[in-house]
C-alpha cells in the first residue's frame, strides 16, 4: 500500500512540476519530459503494468494541464510504456547508457505518435516542423536528464521502501 501511494504521490509531482515548473530550464523552447522519464523508470524496475499506469495517470494529467484533447497523452505515454517494458525482458538495463537510450526511444515514439495524431485531427499542423523542432529536441534534452532523474528516483524509492509481508 505505501509502495503505491509514494508512486501515487511521485507520479502527480512530476506532472505538477512538467507543467508549472520547468520554464526556468527551457532550452531553444524545449524542456525535458518527467512523465516519460517516470514511465521509463517504472518499466524499468516494475514492469509494463506499473509504466502503463504511470503513462495514463501522467498523461491524464498532462492533457488536462494543455490544451490538447482529452486522452492524446494517456495514449502516447501508455503505448510507450508497454512498448519499454516488453523490451526490458529482453535486455541487460543496468547501464546508465542503455536507460538513456530506452528514455529516448520512448520520447521519440511518444513524441511522433503525438504528432501523427495531431495531424490526423487536424491536416493543417505542420507536422514535419514539429518533429524537428521539438520532438527530437525533446528528445535529446529527456535522454540526457536520465541519469540524473534515474538517481534521484533509485534514492526516493529506497528511503521509502515497500511494507514487509507483501502487501507492498
Amino acid at each position: 500500500m505505501r509502495k503505491n501511494a509514494i508512486w501515487f504521490v511521485v507520479v502527480i509531482a512530476a506532472a505538477l512540476i512538467q507543467t508549472t515548473w520547468l520554464k526556468p530550464i527551457r532550452l531553444f523552447g524545449v524542456e525535458p519530459d518527467l512523465t516519460v522519464l517516470l514511465v521509463v523508470y517504472f518499466a524499468l524496475k516494475e514492469g509494463e503494468e506499473r509504466a502503463m499506469f504511470t503513462g495514463a495517470l501522467g498523461g491524464l494529467f498532462q492533457d488536462v494541464a494543455s490544451d490538447a484533447v482529452l486522452g492524446h497523452h494517456v495514449l502516447c505515454l501508455v503505448v510507450a510504456g508497454y512498448a519499454v517494458g516488453r523490451i526490458c525482458k529482453r535486455l541487460m538495463t543496468d547501464h546508465p547508457a542503455v536507460k538513456a537510450a530506452l528514455v529516448f526511444g520512448a520520447s521519440l515514439v511518444g513524441g511522433l505518435l503525438f504528432t501523427a495524431i495531431s495531424y490526423v485531427q487536424e491536416p493543417g499542423t505542420a507536422a514535419v516542423n514539429t518533429v524537428v523542432a521539438r520532438v527530437v529536441p525533446g528528445t535529446f534534452y529527456t535522454a540526457i536528464v536520465t541519469p540524473l532523474a534515474f538517481w534521484f528516483l533509485d534514492t526516493l524509492m529506497r528511503r521509502f521502501p515497500a511494507a514487509q509481508g507483501g502487501t507492498g
